[in-house]
C-alpha cells in the first residue's frame, strides 16, 4: 500500500484533517504546527485528539509529520532567535507526546556568513537541550535545497548534525525531492546512486519520510521553488521511480505541490496509479 498524503491546514484540528485526509484518498497527511511564519500555537484539545487517535486507527492513517515553522533558525548568529527556536521546537514535541509516534520536520536553518560548521553546531546544540529520552516523537532533519547560507544541502552536513546530538536515535531524515535535485543530487538519472551515498553517509535506516515536490529549475539550481508532479524537471516517470524504489516504498510521502485540496486529490490518485502493489 502506498502510504501517501499531503498538506493540510490544522485551523480546524486533527478530526477535521483526518476527514480531509480520507475524503481525498490519503492515509496521512502533513501539518503547520502552528503559523508558518511563527506565532503562537493553538491551544491543545484533548478531547479532538482522542477523536482523531480513533479515527485514525479505525481508517488505517500511518504516522502524520508535523512541520515546525519556517521562521524557526537554530543556527542564527542573533542569540535570541536561536532561543526562540529551541523554546517553539520544545513547546512542539510536548504537544506532540499527546500523538505517539508522529514525526516532527524542521529545516536546520541558516548559518548566514557564520559558516557552516557554526551552524551545524549550533543545531546540535538545540537539539541536545530540547530532546528527551523516551519521547515517543521522532524528530527529522530535512534535506535542503543549498539556497543562501542554508544547512543541511550536503549529506555530509545532516551527518554532522547527527553525530554531535546525544540522543541521536531519537533523529531521521526527511528528504524531498525538490530540494536534493536543485542541491545537486541526479534522482532522475542516477537514484540508486544517490541512495547509495545517502546510505553509506547517513544510513537508510534515518530515512524515515519522503516530501514529494516537482521542481520548477534544473538540477543543482539550489533554488527551491516546487512544482505539481509530472510538471518539473524531475518529471513523472522519476516519481513512478521513487514511490517504488525498494529503499522507500514502505517510507510516508507527502506532497507539498503548488496545489489547492482537489488538486492534491488528482495527484494522490495518479501517484497510486503508478503504485506497483506487491
Amino acid at each position: 500500500m502506498l502510504k501517501i498524503g499531503c498538506h493540510l491546514s490544522a485551523s480546524k484540528g486533527y478530526l477535521a484533517m483526518g476527514k480531509q485526509a480520507a475524503r481525498i484518498g490519503a492515509n496521512t497527511f502533513q501539518f503547520f504546527t502552528r503559523n508558518p511564519r511563527g506565532g503562537a500555537a493553538r491551544a491543545l484539545d484533548l478531547d479532538d485528539i482522542a477523536s482523531y487517535r480513533s479515527y485514525a486507527a479505525e481508517h488505517g492513517f500511518f504516522p502524520i509529520l508535523a512541520h515546525a515553522p519556517y521562521t524557526l533558525n537554530a543556527c542564527s548568529a542573533d542569540e535570541k532567535l536561536r532561543e526562540f527556536a529551541r523554546n517553539t521546537m520544545a513547546d512542539d514535541l510536548a504537544r506532540l507526546e499527546h500523538i505517539p509516534g508522529t514525526l516532527y520536520n524542521f529545516h536546520p536553518g541558516s548559518h548566514v556568513k557564520q559558516g557552516p560548521e557554526i551552524g551545524i553546531r549550533f543545531i546540535a546544540e538545540m537539539l541536545n537541550a530540547i530532546l528527551k529520552p523516551g519521547q515517543s516523537t521522532t524528530v527529522l532533519l530535512e534535506t535542503m535545497a543549498g539556497k543562501g547560507s542554508e544547512v543541511g544541502r550536503t549529506f555530509e552536513e545532516l551527518r554532522a548534525v547527527i553525530d554531535r546530538v546525544e540522543q541521536n536515535q531519537l533523529l531521521g531524515v526527511c528528504l524531498d525531492t525538490c530540494h536534493v535535485s536543485d542541491g545537486g543530487y541526479d534522482i532522475v538519472n542516477r537514484l540508486d546512486a544517490v541512495l547509495d551515498e545517502f546510505d553509506r553517509i547517513i544510513g537508510l535506516d534515518r530515512l524515515k519520510a519522503v516530501h514529494l515536490n516537482d521542481s520548477k529549475n534544473p538540477l543543482g539550481s539550489h533554488k527551491d521553488r516546487h512544482e505539481k508532479i509530472g510538471q518539473g524537471s524531475i518529471g513523472l516517470d522519476a516519481f513512478e521511480r521513487i514511490i517504488n524504489h525498494p529503499a522507500l516504498r514502505n517510507l510516508p510521502f507527502y506532497l507539498e505541490t503548488p496545489n489547492d485540496v482537489e488538486g492534491y486529490a488528482r495527484e494522490i490518485a495518479l501517484l497510486k496509479s503508478l503504485f506497483h502493489e506487491e
